[in-house]
């Protein structure tokens, strides 16, 4: 799988970005020297993980037959005193799920694409041209 994703910058902390056919844009908060006209980086990083999460979520139910209603994914970013960081994502239902399917959904929840990715650290590599 390969993802692509293009950045346009020209001023400010305001950011350009298309994938695919897709465009979305990126700004700090004004508190944090931005003019808050798109979310932040870590912002856009937790929607990924939320959309992935959600996603992920259906395909199984809708392969194992069962509706998980509504999805709703509350998500945060934590960095404490000592630099050591967290995210906190909690998952709910509008539907009732019975203990035994939740247990395997507690199990493929941490098994999604961006969770791995996060998990592992993904290398870096850059290149200026």
């Amino acid at each position: 799988m390969a993802t692509e994703l293009h950045l346009v910058s020209k001023t400010g902390m305001f950011q350009e970005m298309e994938s695919r056919q897709h465009r979305m844009t990126a700004d700090e908060p004004e508190n944090n020297h931005g003019t808050d006209k798109g979310p932040a980086p870590y912002e856009l990083l937790l929607a990924s993980l939320a959309a992935c999460s959600s996603a992920t979520l259906r395909m199984y139910a809708g392969r194992k037959g069962f509706e998980l209603g509504t999805i709703t994914a509350d998500l945060k970013f934590k960095r404490d005193a000592d630099g050591n960081e967290k995210i906190e994502r909690v998952i709910s239902f509008s539907e009732n799920i019975s203990e035994e399917r939740m247990e395997r959904i507690r199990d493929i929840i941490e098994k999604t694409p961006v969770t791995k990715t996060l998990k592992r650290g993904t290398p870096i590599v850059t290149r200026f041209e």
